[in-house]
């Protein structure tokens, strides 16, 4: 017999189907080409066709920007359930995501475990109405993979602190309204002792960005640098000093997003790719090579998807991910270099153009060089390697 529960989720899917495909239009469910077919929202928010506006202004009156926070937040308030139903069926259809936000996918889990209430009724509203473009200061020149080495400090001066230091690999920094910060607020306690998590308006006197410039001719990071910044000590996320707690739990949700834990983005599958580029007979490719390669990668990509939902599933629960992010972001940062070196051999010499008329194979040659890039961001996948040996693995040191 059909249980309530179970009747509710199958209307609930029904339902979410007709409303998608009565309200998503057709060019929001074509693949990504680029970063640029992002919605980023922010104080000075541009939508880059009218079709992108409507697609996050009909989910922002929806509540589905982020489904699953709670209602006061802004958020959807769907159960785990409802909202498993909404991705797959945004998945089924090629939804993109309505906006792109380190605040949603990093900060916004962060604020909801650590911060007061009072911060975060200031904070988390405006990221689910796309108010806010943050950027994270986590990286230093000499704080890298050895993040708790990080020197850029915060003084305090009674009603605020005053920030000096600079960070580098700040990922759009240059755009961003707000940083979610790593600070040292006490230089005589022990490495990971000592740091604090502030919030920095990127309007304040004192802080500027410097574009670093890319192999792959664009340019997300920047050199962010503070110079005296006062920041108000309402500010201060969690408690003073235990900034590192919160600083391992949000590289979390970073690592999960590096790897590409929970995106409904669809992408052209390599083997439609290959048949597009390559001889065929009988419809299957006749380069006895690249075939197994292909079926290989897309089983892979198969067995990680499911495995993402199982644990996205049980994070739902309560269960802390834990040292699997650091699994997520190793396996799915090296499964799309993969995924871009099979590209460039399906397209032989066109797969190696730098600069052209033609700007999709200009684009996929620098896009393959970007991949590399998202093997080393958050946490190399060598460090990755490291943390799964011990802490999944339980192998000796």
């Amino acid at each position: 017999m059909e249980t309530t529960t179970t009747k509710d989720l199958k209307e609930f899917r029904l339902e979410t189907r007709q409303w998608l495909e009565e309200n998503c239009p057709k060019s929001m469910r074509l693949p990504l080409k680029d970063s640029t077919d992002y919605y980023w929202g922010g104080r000075n928010a541009s939508f880059s066709n009218e079709d992108q506006k409507i697609w996050f202004e009909k989910m922002l009156e929806k509540k589905w920007i982020v489904p699953y926070w709670d209602i006061k937040y802004g958020g959807g308030g769907l159960s785990p359930e409802e909202n498993n139903i909404l991705t797959q069926e945004m998945f089924r259809i090629g939804c993109r995501k309505p906006i792109f936000s380190f605040g949603i996918s990093m900060l916004g889990p962060a604020l909801h475990k650590f911060a007061t209430e009072e911060q975060k009724m200031s904070f988390l509203p405006d990221i689910t109405a796309g108010k806010t473009w943050w950027c994270q200061g986590y990286s230093e020149p000499n704080a890298g993979s050895d993040l708790a080495g990080l020197q850029t400090k915060a003084e305090d001066k009674g009603d605020h602190y005053l920030v000096s230091g600079s960070k580098v690999w700040t990922s759009y920094a240059d755009k961003a309204d707000w940083i979610f910060c790593l600070v040292r607020t006490d230089f005589d306690a022990p490495k990971h002792s000592g740091i604090s998590f502030l919030l920095i308006d990127m309007a304040s006197e004192g802080v500027s960005t410097r574009p670093i410039k890319l192999i792959s001719g664009k340019s997300p990071f920047c050199e962010t640098f503070f110079d005296n910044v006062r920041v108000p000590k309402e500010n201060l996320i969690g408690t003073l000093n235990d900034g590192w707690t919160i600083a391992k739990y949000l590289l979390t949700h970073e690592r999960q997003m590096i790897g590409g834990v929970g995106e409904t983005d669809v992408r052209k599958a390599v083997h439609q790719i290959a048949l597009e580029n390559l001889p065929t007979k009988d419809g299957i490719l006749t380069d006895g090579v690249l075939r197994p390669e292909i079926a290989e990668l897309e089983m892979n990509d198969a067995i990680f998807e499911m495995t993402i939902q199982r644990i996205t599933d049980e994070a739902k629960t309560g269960v802390n991910a834990g040292a699997l992010s650091s699994f997520f972001k190793y396996y799915g940062t090296e499964q799309n270099v993969a995924r871009m070196e099979l590209l460039t051999a399906i397209r032989g010499k066109d797969g190696l153009v730098w600069e052209s008329e033609n700007k999709k194979a200009a684009s996929e040659t620098r896009m393959f060089c970007r991949s590399k890039g998202n093997t080393i961001e958050g946490g190399t996948s060598e460090v990755q390697l490291g943390i799964i040996s011990k802490r999944i693995l339980n192998l000796p040191s």
